[in-house]
C-alpha cells in the first residue's frame, strides 16, 4: 500500500549556501543544515529539498556542476550527506535533493575531454557543438540569447590554436548544455539517478525541466517582447511584478523550451524511480505556459509534481487568484496529479517584498536598490502573510523558502562587490540579480551572523534590521510570522486540508477570497477596506481581527 506523501507534503527549501554555518567559514553547510533539522521539523513541514551541494566552481552558486556524484568541500563531504539523511529521516522528514540536468560546468571532465578533443569526436557529441556562421565561422549558428544575457554561444579555441566550433550554453558561458540526443548523456544520468537512490534520498527536484531538448536544426528564434527568460510569461527568473494569470492555447514557443522529446527521459526516469522501494519522486521546475503545457510534466507515467509558477506570478488580487487556483485544481487534477503551490524561492524577489512592489521587477532592467518604488516593507510583510495563510489552507503540495516563516524581506541593499549572481555581470549591472532573496537567514538575534554560523562571516552581508526577525525572536511569540506558519502548518495536517477541496463562498466582494476546505472557511481580504467578519471560532489569522472586521491584506480561517 502506497501513502503518496508527495500529494499533500509541506517540503521546505534549503539553500545550502544560506541556511546554517556549522564550521564558520561563512558558507552554510550540511552539518550545519544537520544541526537545524529538528527545528524543521519542529515547524511542522514533511520534506526538505536541497538546492545543489555537489563539487562545483561556484559559477553559479553550484547549478555548475562539476561531479554529480560527490559533495563540494564548501558543504561537507559525503558522509555528512550520509548524517544528514539519517537524521532528517530519523526526525521523519524526507529528503530531496536538486538534479542539474540541462547543463554541467565547464569543468566537468567531460567538458574538458570534449575541448580537447576534435569536431565530431564522442567526446564532443555530450554536449551541443556547432560551426558558427559568417565567412570564417566567426559569427554564432543562431540568434539565442542567454537567460543570463548575451549570446547563446561561446567559441572555443582548438588544440592547435585556432578559432573553432561553438558551443550552446542557456546560461552562463560556464554551463555548456548536455545534447540529450546522445544515449550516452542519458545512461549518464541513469547512474547518477541510482547512486543518490541508493544512498536513500526521497527524491529529485529536476532543475530545468523543461531545456534538455531542443528543437531540430536550432532555428533562429526571437522572443516576444512579454516572454521571460525560463519560457512562461514576462517574469520569469526574474520575478517580476505579476499580471492576471492567462490562461490560453499552448502555441509553439522558444525551440530551447519543452519541446515533446523531453517527457521521453522523464518517463525512462519514472521507471527507475518505480523499480526502487518507497515512494521517490521527481519534481519539475519547467516554466512554460499555460498550465496545461505544465500538466504534461506529470502525467501518470512521468513526473510527481511540477512547480506552479502560475501561482506564484499571480498578484494579491481575488480575482486572479479565484481564476489560478481554478484552473490549477483542474489541470493538474485532469492527469491525476496534485497542484502545487509555491510562493518564494531562490530565483525569485522575496513574496514579503514582491507582493508590495508598484514598479517592474527589481531584478529586471533599470529597476534597481538605488531607484523609486521599492516595496513598502510593512504592506509586502502584511500582504504576505495573508498570501501564505491562504496558500496553505489549500488541497495540494506547498513549498516553503528558508526565511520566509520568518517574514524575511528581499535584502536589496546590497553593495555592489557583494554580489555574486552572474545576471549581473553578464548584464553590467543592469539587473540586479537574485543574491537578494539568497542572503544567509537569521537564527539568534545576538549571535555572531545571528546564529547563521560560529562567526561573523557570511557569503553575502546579512541586514542589520535582520535581527528582529531571527527566529529565537519570535519562537513562541504570538502573532509572529514564525508563529503564523507553525499554526499554519499544523492546522493544515489535524484539518487534511491539503486532501480536502475548495467551495467557493458567494456573497462577497469581489476583492474578497472565500471558500470552504473541509471544516474550515479561509477568507482573505485583497482590497483596501475591511469587511465584516462572520461569526465563527478564529483558527488562524495573518493580522489582528479582534474587533468583529476583516481588515485589509488580511486572512483569516474559521470553524465552518
Amino acid at each position: 500500500m502506497t501513502s503518496e506523501w508527495w500529494r499533500t507534503a509541506a517540503i521546505y527549501q534549503i539553500y545550502p549556501r544560506s541556511f546554517a554555518d556549522a564550521n564558520g567559514d561563512g558558507m552554510g553547510d550540511l552539518a550545519g543544515i544537520r544541526s537545524r533539522l529538528p527545528e524543521l521539523a519542529d515547524l511542522g513541514v514533511d520534506a526538505i529539498w536541497l538546492s545543489p551541494f555537489y563539487p562545483s566552481p561556484q559559477k553559479d552558486a553550484g547549478y555548475d556542476v562539476a561531479d554529480y556524484c560527490d559533495v563540494d568541500p564548501l558543504f561537507g563531504t559525503l558522509a555528512d550527506f550520509d548524517d544528514m539523511l539519517a537524521e532528517a529521516h530519523r526526525l521523519g522528514l524526507r529528503v530531496i535533493v536538486d538534479l542539474v540536468p540541462n547543463h554541467s560546468s565547464d569543468q566537468h571532465p567531460w567538458f574538458q575531454q570534449a575541448l580537447a578533443a576534435a569536431p565530431g569526436s564522442p567526446e564532443r557529441a555530450r554536449y551541443i557543438f556547432r560551426e558558427g556562421t559568417g565567412e570564417h565561422g566567426e559569427l554564432p549558428p543562431n540568434n539565442w540569447q542567454s537567460v543570463f544575457g548575451g549570446p547563446m554561444w561561446t567559441r572555443v579555441t582548438e588544440a592547435d590554436g585556432t578559432p573553432g566550433q561553438w558551443y550552446l550554453h542557456i546560461f552562463d558561458s560556464s554551463q555548456p548544455d548536455f545534447d540529450w540526443t546522445d544515449e550516452e548523456v542519458r545512461e549518464e544520468f541513469r547512474r547518477i539517478l541510482r547512486f543518490w537512490l541508493d544512498r536513500g534520498v526521497d527524491g529529485f527536484r529536476v532543475d530545468v525541466a523543461h531545456g534538455l531538448i531542443k528543437a531540430d536544426g536550432l532555428p533562429d528564434y526571437t522572443p516576444p517582447a512579454d516572454a521571460g527568460s525560463m519560457g512562461g510569461n514576462a517574469h520569469g527568473l526574474e520575478g517580476g511584478v505579476p499580471l492576471e494569470p492567462e490562461i490560453h492555447d499552448e502555441g509553439d514557443g522558444a525551440p530551447y523550451w519543452g519541446q515533446e522529446e523531453v517527457h521521453e527521459v522523464y518517463r525512462d526516469w519514472r521507471t527507475l524511480l518505480d523499480s526502487y522501494d518507497g515512494e521517490r519522486i521527481l519534481a519539475a521546475e519547467a516554466w512554460v505556459d499555460p498550465l496545461t503545457r505544465v500538466a504534461k510534466w506529470v502525467r501518470p507515467d512521468e513526473m510527481h509534481q511540477a512547480f506552479n509558477f502560475a501561482y506564484l506570478e499571480t498578484p494579491w488580487s481575488a480575482p486572479a487568484l479565484r481564476s489560478v487556483i481554478d484552473h490549477s485544481i483542474e489541470t493538474f487534477g485532469a492527469v491525476g496529479a496534485p497542484s502545487t503551490w509555491v510562493l518564494s524561492n531562490h530565483d525569485v524577489i522575496r513574496h514579503a517584498s514582491r507582493l508590495a512592489l508598484e514598479a517592474d521587477s527589481l531584478q529586471g532592467h533599470g529597476i534597481g536598490p538605488k531607484s523609486a518604488g521599492l516595496p513598502d516593507a510593512e504592506v509586502g510583510l502584511r500582504r504576505a502573510r495573508a498570501a501564505t495563510s491562504v496558500m496553505l489552507a489549500l488541497p495540494g503540495s506547498a513549498y516553503v523558502y528558508q526565511g520566509e516563516e520568518l517574514g524575511l524581506p528581499e535584502a536589496i541593499h546590497l553593495p555592489d562587490e557583494a554580489r555574486q549572481d552572474p545576471t549581473w555581470f553578464r548584464t553590467d549591472g543592469e539587473r540586479y540579480g537574485r543574491d537578494g532573496c539568497r542572503v544567509p537567514i537569521p537564527w539568534e538575534a545576538d549571535a555572531p551572523s545571528y546564529g547563521f554560523g560560529p562567526t561573523d562571516a557570511a557569503w553575502l552581508p546579512q541586514p542589520a534590521e535582520w535581527a528582529s526577525l531571527a527566529r529565537d525572536r519570535q519562537r513562541g511569540v504570538p502573532g509572529s510570522t514564525l508563529e503564523l506558519y507553525r499554526t499554519a502548518l499544523r492546522l493544515r495536517r489535524s484539518e487534511s486540508l491539503a486532501t480536502g477541496a475548495v467551495e467557493w463562498l458567494d456573497g462577497y466582494a469581489d476583492d474578497v477570497l472565500a471558500f470552504r476546505n473541509g471544516s474550515v472557511v479561509v477568507i482573505g481580504n485583497t482590497g483596501s477596506s475591511p469587511v465584516a467578519l462572520p461569526a465563527g471560532e478564529v483558527l488562524l489569522a495573518s493580522a489582528d481581527v479582534s474587533g468583529g472586521e476583516l481588515p485589509a491584506d488580511t486572512t483569516v480561517w474559521l470553524r465552518a
